[in-house]
């Protein structure tokens, strides 16, 4: 092991706790100051519940994989790179290239399994944690359950063993990645022209709550956390809800209140339909 993949091994959390809690504050900043919508669970009381629960389901899933997976996702990395597995070093591709080639291929290996999550109905039972929200905002991006963010780790790690990616690459994507996460989850507000010129990459707040839709054809849309390519390359791209500004985000068998509650969220995953 090299020193400078020892030094990303140490280094790892350091980064990404920096980089989240930056994004986080800069994000809960601007939703204040530029809403997107104004509703009882983005204002007041039922915000602040629901901001304690998505906080709390972050806390033990992100407690759960560091016990599980201490070094995480760059941790596979590190060993992979050491040994000298995967596609990327089989045939010779340099750091850099293979650094690209490995972040769009995590890219749409998130995208991927972000389908997969939907059209699986054991694997749906658990991530419907995270569309029970029922508002949507920079905490809705933390309310992920424990059991879909250990599933979600092995699939990654499985993936970055089959390429043979970069350390530092897959470094830099957990990190794009969690702040693509905070930012098109965000109750934020972008200029109309903004919106379309940066959707042609990424995926916008706007583009990505037509996925928390309480309308099944518009949840089964927009899957992207960051490129915003692939939902137009598989023909999963919807650009505006039908109600328009009036969009009514969440899953309605669950209503408005239960999903803001800890123990419900958590349980969520068990209880029969």
């Amino acid at each position: 092991m090299t020193d400078e993949q020892l030094f990303l091994g140490f280094a790892e959390p350091v980064w990404r706790l920096v980089a989240f809690t930056t994004a986080f504050a800069a994000l809960a900043v601007l939703e204040l100051l530029h809403p997107r919508l104004e509703r009882p669970e983005l204002t007041r009381m039922l915000k602040g519940r629901r901001w304690a629960t998505n906080f709390a389901i972050f806390v033990a899933s992100s407690v759960l994989l560091r016990i599980a997976f201490p070094a995480a996702a760059v941790g596979v990395a590190i060993w992979t790179e050491a040994r000298g597995i995967g596609i990327l070093p089989g045939f010779g591709v340099t750091q850099l290239l293979g650094g690209i080639i490995a972040f769009v291929a995590l890219d749409f290996a998130v995208w991927l399994e972000h389908v997969v999550f939907h059209k699986v109905p054991l694997l749906w039972r658990v991530h419907r944690v995270h569309h029970s929200d029922p508002g949507v905002d920079v905490t809705t991006a933390l309310r992920f359950h424990p059991l879909e963010i250990l599933l979600s780790m092995v699939w990654k790690g499985l993936v970055i063993m089959l390429l043979g990616a970069p350390a530092l690459a897959v470094l830099i994507f957990e990190i794009v990645l969690n702040a693509c996460a905070m930012f098109n989850h965000a109750n934020l507000r972008l200029p109309g022209k903004a919106d379309r010129f940066l959707r042609r990459v990424i995926v916008t707040p706007d583009m990505h709550r037509i996925h928390h839709s309480v309308e099944r054809g518009e949840t089964d849309s927009n899957y992207g956390f960051n490129l915003s390519i692939w939902d137009r390359l598989f023909a999963t791209y919807v650009a505006h809800p039908a109600s328009g500004d009036a969009i009514e985000t969440g899953l309605k068998v669950y209503g408005r209140v239960d999903p803001t509650k800890l123990v419900w969220s958590m349980l969520l995953p068990f209880r029969r339909e």
